[in-house]
Parts: structure tokens; sequence; C-alpha cells
């Protein structure tokens, strides 16, 4: 009887293991804001259970998450820098890009404010304003897609950020949001993120409804004709359901404190 039920049991063991192993896997490198907004928990499930696979996500800054698509190491990235969006897709590396929702960029500061920017529309005089007064700034300062954004705003202002005041953390959205509240400074982040982060921080919006700071996500298949692993009906899968009907309701849907944090793009 005892050999009958370790029989059963390693039987079960293997039938669990080979499960395992047949499950597919797809892997996603996204941005550090679809992950610590809480989106992706939300939204993945769904697909991995209609098609009985896994979603690896690699939440890392849109620059790193585009390397890692011209390397080959993901099947798919979505991210949030157009510029850089197309030109993966023109150099080769890219294929079959998908818009997919958008949200937009705040510029966050403490109930002070020392730079004097609140309800100030043009963000790009308000980050001028940030470095004349020399106020904290927390820089995402990791290629990622709001630091970029970042970026061209500085250049806009005319100005290129030194000194003991600006601040390049190198570190995710969430923590930047967290770290620049830790020092009552400014930084600059997606809504999406900063709504899911509010109750973390003392940082309120003190810039925003510029043109400039819309900010849209695609999502994008890896070229199987550079890299021939990329597991290509999968992928198709995943960014039809993207845009699916589905997926869409997901998306609006998703809420935190009671705000809508990402929108559908036209």
């Amino acid at each position: 009887m005892k050999i009958l039920r370790i029989v059963v049991l390693l039987s079960c063991l293997v039938l669990l293991a080979t499960s395992a192993i047949a499950t597919e896997r797809l892997r996603l490198a996204t941005t550090t804001s679809t992950e610590n907004s809480g989106l992706l928990a939300y939204l993945l499930p769904p697909f991995e259970k209609a098609n009985d696979c896994v979603v690896d996500v690699i939440a890392v800054g849109t620059g790193k998450a585009i390397k890692l698509g011209e390397t080959g190491d993901v099947d798919v990235i979505m991210v949030h820098a157009r510029s850089k969006e197309d030109k993966f897709v023109n150099e080769g590396y890219g294929v079959d890009r998908r818009d997919i929702m958008y949200n937009d960029f705040v510029i966050l500061g403490p109930d002070n404010d020392p730079a004097g920017i609140k309800g100030e529309t043009d963000a790009a005089a308000a980050m001028g304003k940030i470095s004349a007064s020399q106020s904290t700034f927390v820089s995402r300062g990791d290629d990622s897609g709001t630091h970029s954004r970042e970026k061209q705003l500085w250049k806009k202002a005319g100005v290129a950020p030194d000194g003991d005041w600006y601040l390049e953390a190198g570190r995710g959205m969430g923590e930047v949001i967290v770290m620049a509240g830790e020092r009552q400074g400014y930084t600059l982040s997606d809504r999406g993120t900063y709504i899911a982060y509010a109750e973390k921080t003392p940082l309120k919006v003190a810039v925003e409804g510029d043109p400039g700071l819309f900010n849209p996500y695609g999502a994008i298949m890896v070229n199987p004709a550079k890299h021939p692993h990329v597991k290509v009906e999968l992928t198709k899968k995943f960014l039809d359901f993207l845009v699916s009907d589905e997926a869409k309701q997901l998306i609006t849907g998703f809420r935190k404190g009671g705000k809508q944090l990402f929108y559908i793009a036209d």
C-alpha cells in the first residue's frame, strides 16, 4: 500500500513538473511605470489564463527595455518614448507596433514650493524656475521614457542641470517619487505612478496640462527575422489582446483611490 502511494505521489509530481515545463512563457520588457502603478498585475492574468502561459515581466526604464529588445532577450516591449520606439522599428529591431494607452507627465513638488512653479502651465518654464532657484530636483537618471522627457524639458528651458541641487537617482519611478518627497524636492513623474504612490509621498502636482507632457505607450514585437527564438504566435496574441475590447475595459477600469490612471489611445 505504501509503495502504491509513493508511485501515485511520484506520478503526480511528474505531471506537475511536466505541466510547469509545458507552460509557454512570454518575455515582456516594460517600464517601471506600468509595473509600479499596479496595472500589469491587473491586466496580465486574464491573458495568461486564456492562453495557458506566463508573462515574465522585466520592469526597467524604456532605454533598457529597448536594449533588451535589440539583443533579443525578450519577445515584446511596452514602453513610452515614441522617438526611441520609431528608431527601434526603423532600424529593424521591432515590428508590428501598436498604440496601447496614454496618460500624462506631471511635475511634482513640495507644499512650500520654493521654486514658485505651482499653477504654471509651461513645463519648460517651470523647469527653468527650479534651476534658477537651485531647488532640489530628483531625476530618474536612467534613460527611461520619463528621463528622456525630462531632458527634453531642460533643453527647451535652455538649462544644463548640474550641481548639488540636481540628483540623479538611477531608480524606478516609484522610488524616485518617494526619494523626492523625503528631500522635499521636485521631480517629473507619469501621472499613473504618482496616483499609485500619492499616499507614500507629501508631494503634490505643481505643474500639469502642458501639451508637451502627453505620455503615450506603445507595444512592439521584437523582430523574429533578427531573433528567430522570438515566440511569434504568442506575441501576436499578446499584441492583439492589448488592443482588444477586453483589455481596453481593463485599462480604463483600473483605478487607484477612485482615480483613472491610463486612457485608451485613439
